[in-house]
């Protein structure tokens, strides 16, 4: 079974440079990326700002690691991680298996 996991990033250079390093271990078999409006509380304000939100696909198995990976390398205090299984097309889960290291 294969998850997307959900991220949001300052800007597109951070999110690509993470989604590069998770390429790069074999964590994750693709990633996208949006540009995003993001309306949020921070420290007793109301914060509008840009952001960069990427899904990232990947086995279930992965989620821990790519979780753990993208908090070491992520500039936020507290960044937004959430993973949510999914379903495929066959030839796309095959392919994403195929793709991403083995644990």
């Amino acid at each position: 079974m294969i998850i997307n996991i959900y991220a949001t990033f300052p800007n597109l250079k951070t999110a690509k440079k993470i989604a590069s390093v998770l390429l790069k271990k074999r964590l994750i078999a693709c990633a996208n990326f949006f540009p995003i409006k993001s309306s949020y509380w921070w420290q007793g304000k109301i914060v509008n700002d840009q952001e960069i939100a990427a899904i990232f696909k990947t086995k279930k198995e992965n989620w821990q690691k790519v979780k753990n990976e993208i908090k070491k390398l992520h500039p936020y205090k507290i960044p937004l991680i959430e993973g949510w299984k999914t379903e495929s097309n066959l030839e796309y889960e095959k392919w994403v298996e195929r793709e991403v290291k083995k644990i």
